[in-house]
């Protein structure tokens, strides 16, 4: 592909990503991959330059833009050398016309903005919210140990005790160790969530919220085994995947609950008021997670941040049936939006004067109300809010 081809792949590949988070259609990494799989004439270095037009753009572009091309046009104002490749030629984009608008370019939506400002996030630190993330993995203590584990690549030994960095992109998927479940990819600073759960040996804690258990399999290295765990969630599907995950890390799972949204509790049941911890790491609209998926951004409305507040409500309450006197509800949130923070503890505690909130445990991050946040900016981690909440 000429340089002006791959410009105009990436046009195209724009429209695309734009449709999706306006329409909540699959993700960019999706879309990419299902383009380069229509033209394998395509090769690795042409697939790497246009992927790296297209996330570039989407980083740049705050508002949804118009178009791929206007997204394209605003990367040509801020790199002078893409301008000259509108050329018209024959695979490549047509000549930029006159009076021709690039999309506007800042961090987000301006009333989301609006919102991060008001939640303490501008300037660099919003900033950061959009810069190229590093990829962290914890080896799996469970099998090995980050001073004695043998990898192809040695990695930036990291604060949290079993943390590395790569560079993006570095394929540790390939890799017998991660094969072998002595690694796992976690974000540094979801690796620092789990240490701050305050569990001890033959706790009963329960991830509410589990996914495909990456926080599980977290704490599971992290007690050696020595605390019963019940991973539960919605989904059907990653949970499904939980299990193969914790088989080839040597992690045990006691169980692994599906709840039907509405009627949690039914299969809560046996567990209500009887956890020593619950850890509820509730769904969101990820902002604290941009830099991996920065189009996420050009996915969230007013509406839509309205429901999630709402759901992280609704699993607090779920969560705080489950604890017994005087366990702990550890709340997490991947945003670091006020509003599915601080907001959601003083709303819970309001509601429920039987508790209270404690300092999360972690040499990380700064208090934000009464939790604990890390940022890209100030901790190098994914965005995250956590509070541990206490009932008497």
């Amino acid at each position: 592909m000429t340089p002006a081809a791959r410009v105009q792949a990436a046009i195209e590949l724009l429209d695309q990503v734009i449709d999706g988070a306006r329409n909540k259609g699959a993700p960019a990494d999706r879309l990419i991959s299902a383009y380069f799989k229509e033209r394998r004439y395509a090769g690795s270095k042409d697939r790497r330059a246009v992927r790296e037009l297209v996330y570039r753009a989407v980083r740049l572009c705050g508002p949804v833009p118009a178009s791929g091309r206007a997204a394209m046009l605003a990367l040509a104002q801020d790199d002078p050398a893409i301008a000259p490749l509108f050329d018209g030629s024959t695979h490549g984009p047509a000549p930029i016309g006159e009076g021709e608008e690039p999309a506007r370019t800042s961090v987000a939506e301006p009333w989301l903005v609006e919102r991060l400002a008001a939640s303490g996030i501008e300037g660099a630190e919003a900033e950061a919210l959009l810069d190229r993330a590093p990829l962290d993995v914890r080896v799996n203590a469970l099998k090995a140990d980050r001073e004695s584990i043998d990898l192809p690549e040695a990695g930036e030994p990291l604060a949290a005790p079993q943390g590395l960095r790569f560079e993006m992109g570095t394929s540790v998927d390939q890799w017998q160790a991660y094969r072998e479940g002595l690694i796992e990819v976690q974000d540094h600073g979801s690796q620092w969530v789990c240490e701050a759960v305050p569990a001890r040996a033959g706790d009963c804690v329960i991830d509410l919220c589990a996914g495909a258990g990456g926080k599980t399999l977290g704490l599971a290295a992290r007690f050696g085994n020595a605390i019963s765990l019940i991973a539960c969630d919605t989904d059907k599907r990653r949970l499904g995947n939980l299990l193969p995950r914790a088989e080839r890390a040597g992690a045990q799972v006691d169980r692994t609950v599906l709840l039907d949204p509405g009627r949690e509790m039914e299969a809560l049941e046996p567990w209500q008021g009887k956890a020593d911890v619950v850890l509820v790491d509730a769904p969101c609209s990820g902002g604290g997670t941009w830099r991996r998926g920065p189009e996420a951004r050009w996915r969230l409305d007013r509406r839509e941040l309205e429901l999630l507040t709402t759901l992280q409500d609704h699993v607090l309450k779920l969560g705080a049936q489950l604890v017994k006197p005087g366990g702990a509800l550890v709340f997490v949130t991947c945003s670091l939006l006020d509003e599915e923070g601080t907001d959601r503890v003083e709303a819970f505690l309001e509601a429920n004067p039987g508790w209270e909130a404690q300092r999360a445990d972690v040499p990380v991050g700064q208090a934000r109300g009464k939790g604990v946040r890390l940022t890209p900016y100030h901790d190098g981690t994914d965005g995250f809010f956590v509070a541990i909440l206490r009932s008497s």
